[in-house]
């Protein structure tokens, strides 16, 4: 499409720098009809840089009205991609908030005390146990005691179990075994 405007817009510029210099030229024959073929040489010399600058301003309005439109264009797709990011935003929280309380009542249900609650998050966000005890100011090895009680009381091997006891169901659909190949 833009290659389409490009080749009009050659072509009304041509055609307008032939007219305006025609038009010119038919004016000055028209005041001085007894002109020599030189002094048209010379008055089409005169003429031709102002009807290709006179020209030339046309396009560039041109080009700058369909900058401004592009813009436009712009700003609005800009506006819809914002609304999009904003309205995904809210229904993410939505998800995670529902997360951080099927979380809270899954550590309730396996009596987990506020320390092992805090250390199974920080084991969940994918901290070490160095950087949970510096988070915690504990020592690692405590850090390490409380991992493996909440192993234990959740009944999971360690941290991927853990891990994959709450994202297992988030990251495929859950299927009634209907779609699955045989």
């Amino acid at each position: 499409m833009r290659e389409l405007i490009d080749r009009r817009g050659r072509v009304v510029a041509t055609v307008g720098i032939v007219a305006g210099v025609a038009l010119f030229l038919w004016l000055e024959l028209r005041e001085e009809p007894d002109r020599g073929m030189t002094a048209m040489l010379l008055e089409l010399v005169e003429i031709v840089p102002i009807v290709v600058a006179s020209v030339g301003v046309g396009l560039l309005m041109r080009a700058l009205g369909q900058q401004r439109e592009d813009q436009r264009a712009l700003l609005r797709d800009l506006e819809v991609a914002r609304l999009e990011g904003r309205r995904w935003r809210a229904e993410a929280r939505a998800h995670l908030n529902g997360l951080g309380d099927a979380i809270d009542a899954q550590f309730g249900r396996w009596h987990l005390t506020e320390a092992e609650r805090e250390v199974a998050l920080l084991l969940l966000k994918g901290l070490s146990l160095r950087e949970i005890s510096a988070v915690r100011a504990a020592t690692e090895r405590t850090i390490r005691a409380q991992a493996q009680a909440i192993y234990g009381k959740a009944g999971v091997t360690g941290r991927a179990a853990l891990s994959a006891f709450f994202l297992e169901d988030l990251l495929a659909p859950i299927s009634d075994g209907a779609d699955r190949a045989p």
